[in-house]
Order: C-alpha cells, then sequence, then structure tokens
C-alpha cells in the first residue's frame, strides 16, 4: 500500500503543498499546474472557463499572475467584476486546487512591463494578432500574425498582466482511505484553515 503524504492530516503542510505546486507549475511546462482553467462571469452573469498559463506564485502575497489580451472577453470580464477564479486537477497526484479572489489587470505600469519583458518572442506575438480574439472570421486563416522579431513590441498595446490575489483556497486529496479536504481563507498577512467534508 502507498504511504500517505506528509500533508494528510497536516493542516499547514496541505496548504503548503497547494501553493509548492503552484510554484512548480511556474516553472514545469509539464505540470497540470502549469496550465489552470480560469472562471469569470460574463456581462449577463454566465460562467465562462478557458485554460490559462500560470507565470507567477507569490506564496508570501499570496498572489497568483497569468496574461491576457487586453482585447479579450476574460479582460472585460475581469474589468467589471474584479473577480476570478483558478481550478486545477492533478490526477497523478490526487490533488485538485480552487483559488478565488480579486483579479486586476495590468496594462500599462511596471508589472506589466516586467511581464512583457519577462515572455518569449513566440508568445508576445499572440498579442499582436488581428482582428482582436472572439471576432468572427469568414475563414479560419483569416487574421494576421505580427513579426516574431523579439525586439519588436508589436502587441505590448494589447498585452496585460494579470495578478489573482487569492482570498481562498480550497484543496481536496483523493485517496482510497479516506480524502482530505481543506479550505483556507487569508486573514491579513496570514491564513485561517480548517478541515472540511471531502
Amino acid at each position: 500500500m502507498d504511504a500517505l503524504p506528509s500533508f494528510y492530516d497536516d493542516l499547514d503542510g496541505f496548504r503548503a503543498e497547494g501553493w509548492r505546486c503552484l510554484a512548480e507549475g511556474v516553472e514545469n511546462r509539464r505540470s497540470p499546474f502549469h496550465t489552470p482553467t480560469l472562471a469569470t462571469v460574463d456581462a449577463v452573469g454566465r460562467p465562462r472557463l478557458r485554460t490559462v498559463v500560470l507565470r507567477a506564485a507569490e506564496t508570501e502575497a499570496g498572489a497568483l499572475r497569468f496574461h491576457c489580451d487586453r482585447r479579450s472577453d476574460k479582460a472585460r470580464e475581469i474589468a467589471q467584476s474584479g473577480l476570478a477564479a483558478l481550478h486545477v486537477y492533478d490526477g497523478r497526484a490526487k490533488l485538485q486546487l480552487r483559488s478565488e479572489g480579486r483579479a486586476r489587470l495590468h496594462g500599462d505600469d511596471a508589472v506589466a512591463d516586467a511581464a512583457w519583458a519577462g515572455a518569449l518572442a513566440m508568445s508576445r506575438v499572440c498579442y499582436g494578432i488581428k482582428p482582436a480574439p472572439g471576432t468572427a472570421l469568414a475563414a479560419g486563416d483569416a487574421y494576421a500574425l505580427p513579426g516574431e522579431d523579439p525586439e519588436a513590441r508589436l502587441g505590448r498595446e494589447n498585452f496585460c498582466a494579470v495578478v489573482l490575489t487569492v482570498e481562498r483556497m480550497d484543496l481536496l486529496y483523493l485517496d482510497r482511505r479516506g480524502h482530505r479536504r481543506a479550505v483556507f481563507f487569508r486573514e491579513g498577512e496570514g491564513w485561517r484553515g480548517s478541515w472540511v467534508a471531502p
């Protein structure tokens, strides 16, 4: 029988494991935590889901960062509500993580400038696509890509970094000997957590 993970009955350890997985997801493109699902709500209250790439996980600040095109529906939805959630499930680790909180768009500030400077050329190109994301096309290839010069600022005007300040984190670990689920709430500089029924 497999050994239980060290966080199985350790509330603080469980939260630390969630943040460890998020930090690993930033660096490891093969990790399920690299590409979480983003949830927002549109202007008429319909839920919207899409995959994003996790670019930063700041444990102490309780903040997660991903990028988007300011012309996109997700940017409009985040700007309107200021709220978002991320979801990840890692089947191999048998771990689900949901994080919810305040989301802020950074388009013309130091956060966005640093994120743009750290982006690969192949990622920057996406923000220069014309027409804007979600625009109806006459054919699948009826859009234009900008040049792929790594020094180009093409698309920078459309680029946004999104910082999700996590206010609530829900972790679920699955095991045949008994699942473990805990919910954590941000309180000032710290976290308050409790076990809940899976």
